[in-house]
């Protein structure tokens, strides 16, 4: 860890955007907004890419938003040469639809241990204090020398 803060390494939001390249984060528009020192932060857009049928926000785009940003969360508190971490397990429940503009994720630890790291992500919609969502993301922290990876 540096200093007070709860990752092993330095990272700016546009690390992480950039990191997301190509991936299923980039496809849906989930963005990384702000890094603190036991949080981060990521916004995503409620438009055609993330909205079903019925014209509201999908759940499954939300889980992805949550999953997204906790992973993310537990491999920056990892030493990246050693581990890596990956879903395990994931409960949302689904409290407002939200049909336009973002919703933003705020992503903290409940748990950080040696195998395992379980993480609170909150969404609201941008600019409010309105939750849309709240979920629990149980993430597996596995070794590299024993994976093959």
């Amino acid at each position: 860890m540096t200093g007070s803060s709860l990752w092993f390494v330095e990272v700016s939001p546009n690390m992480l955007n950039e990191l997301a390249r190509d991936t299923m984060a980039e496809a849906l528009g989930i963005q990384f907004i702000e890094i603190g020192p036991d949080y981060l932060r990521a916004r995503m857009p409620v438009d055609h890419r993330t909205r079903q049928y019925l014209g509201m926000l999908h759940g499954g785009a939300s889980v992805a938003l949550a999953e997204t940003i906790a992973s993310t969360g537990s491999n920056l508190i990892v030493n990246p040469q050693t581990h890596y971490c990956v879903g395990l397990e994931i409960n949302a429940n689904h409290l407002r639809s939200v049909k336009e503009g973002c919703v933003v994720a705020e992503a903290r630890p409940l748990h950080i241990g040696r195998s395992t790291h379980v993480w609170d992500v909150r969404l609201y919609e941008e600019g409010t204090t309105r939750l849309v969502a709240i979920v629990r993301h149980t993430v597996i922290v596995l070794s590299r020398a024993s994976s093959g990876s």
